[in-house]
């Protein structure tokens, strides 16, 4: 649902109908489909493995949060960064060699999620479609690249995408560089996500919009406090359904936004 002072920031960035294409880069894991699910149930499976006599599954988390950290600057995102840290919490809190059996009924935990079924969220497609006619789209994701890209091969949607851009993370640096590469008013771009640490506030310091879009199930990691000290000439928009992009950015919803002439 979108609040009265985000309608009048977003006349200011959509302005006249008659030049409202705007780019809309759009996040894909729990934004587009399903993903933080499949973590949380190998995460879960672990433990019960695991069986562990004195730790409390928020111990285990807590090792494994920072043995994901550790990993990220050298293994990044994704199932096969997960299935390392998860063997290296097994080991940290086991002290089992390297050569232990249960490392591999470990690493394939979180191997499976390779295999899982993919799960588009309600209303994608539609909206998708319903966008495509009015707006340049870009699909900006990060992870493990061959990772990603099977992904987005999988949901069937890349198609409709003007481009999709894989990256290793998603920071403030990576949104100046698109916005470069698009040559266009940054106030014409938007990151549309469900992650604050990711998509929201990187992009809202890069000094492009943002509609956010939670997921009950987003990955722990990435969610932080929703910039407020932002710069007042851009837009901040708080849907609760992906369908709800429709009535912002199609013709009727641009009209709605737009500032009346004088």
């Amino acid at each position: 649902m979108t609040t009265p002072n985000d309608a009048n920031r977003a006349s200011n960035a959509l302005g006249s109908p008659s030049l409202a294409r705007q780019h809309l880069l759009i996040d894909a894991d729990d934004t587009l489909w399903e993903n933080n699910i499949y973590f949380e149930q190998s995460f879960a499976d672990f433990v019960a493995f695991l069986d562990h006599e004195h730790l409390t599954t928020a111990g285990i988390q807590t090792i494994l949060d920072e043995l994901q950290v550790a990993n990220r600057a050298a293994h990044g995102y994704g199932a096969r960064s997960f299935a390392r840290s998860l063997r290296d919490t097994f080991q940290h809190i086991t002290g089992e060699p390297d050569d232990h059996p249960d490392l591999d009924t470990v690493e394939r935990f979180g191997l499976r999620i390779l295999d899982q079924r993919f799960e588009i969220l309600e209303g994608v497609r539609e909206t998708i479609e319903a966008l495509k006619p009015h707006h340049r789209l870009m699909l900006v994701t990060k992870g493990h690249r061959e990772e990603q890209q099977v992904k987005v091969e999988r949901s069937g949607i890349e198609g409709r995408f003007d481009a999709v851009v894989i990256v290793d993370e998603k920071d403030e640096a990576t949104y100046r560089s698109i916005v470069e590469s698009l040559d266009v008013d940054p106030r014409q771009v938007w990151m549309i996500g469900n992650s604050p640490r990711s998509d929201i506030n990187p992009a809202l310091r890069a000094g492009i919009n943002a509609v956010y879009i939670p997921h009950p199930r987003t990955w722990h990691l990435e969610v932080e406090d929703v910039l407020s000290g932002f710069d007042p000439s851009l837009t901040l928009l708080r849907l609760t359904r992906f369908s709800e992009l429709t009535g912002v950015f199609a013709t009727d919803g641009l009209d709605r936004f737009a500032t009346p002439a004088t």
